[in-house]
């Protein structure tokens, strides 16, 4: 009868694939689980930050907008930080710093993601792997007997099947958590993207309106 001890033998006796299965499956989990934590409210803060820096252009208020953005540990508040440092620069240039940081922050969103999308796409092969060695002492069991039938391999071959499901098992949580973490980093470069993309407007309809803006107006929506 199939026990849990039983179970357990057979994961000790594939150990040549099962190990680096459970490394893995840490090392996704401990990815995925920091990823989140740090996107934790991320995508909510940066909007209201970029609205606040907006308010600020528009008001005329560009030392209120630097602060804005040097009181907040957003990753976003140093880009517009770095942004706003700059003067007297055409909007194609200031685009083109945005792109640099919006780059850099892209990068720093998919920390360790790579490590994921590894462990997703290489856990089938290792279960493979575990499999095939599996079978091979099933047979190399055969060979030294000299008897055949089921209960002869049985031993073998729920190795084989479990380096097969541990595998696909890994693989699938691993792409599961890949594709999530993909789908939240897509969408805060898209938030990245559309905050500076409003703020140089801001910038550019603050500078057409000097003088002839009258107080009260709210500029840009």
């Amino acid at each position: 009868m199939f026990s849990a001890e039983h179970f357990i033998d057979l994961i000790i006796m594939g150990w040549l694939s099962n190990v680096p299965l459970a490394i893995g499956s840490i090392v996704s989990i401990s990815v995925f689980c920091e990823r989140v934590w740090s996107f934790r409210g991320l995508e909510a803060a940066s909007r209201q930050l970029a609205a606040k820096v907006i308010d600020q252009l528009v008001r005329r208020d560009l030392e209120g907008a630097r602060r804005a953005c040097t009181d907040n540990a957003l990753p976003i508040a140093g880009m517009f930080q770095e942004a706003l440092g700059w003067e007297n620069v055409s909007a194609d240039d200031l685009d083109r710093v945005f792109a640099t940081r919006r780059a850099e922050l892209a990068r720093g969103l998919k920390r360790g993601v790579w490590m994921i999308g590894t462990v997703g796409s290489l856990a089938p092969f290792v279960g493979l792997f575990g499999t095939v060695v599996g079978i091979i002492r099933a047979f190399g069991v055969m060979s030294e007997s000299g008897e055949s039938g089921f209960d002869v391999v049985s031993a073998n071959l729920s190795e084989a099947l479990i380096a097969t499901a541990a595998g696909l098992g890994v693989a699938i949580v691993a792409l599961i958590f890949f594709n999530y973490l993909q789908t939240r980093i897509g969408s805060l470069n898209a938030v990245y993207a559309r905050s500076s993309e409003r703020v140089v407007q801001a910038l550019i309809y603050v500078e057409s309106n000097a003088g002839e803006m009258p107080a009260g107006d709210e500029g840009p929506q």
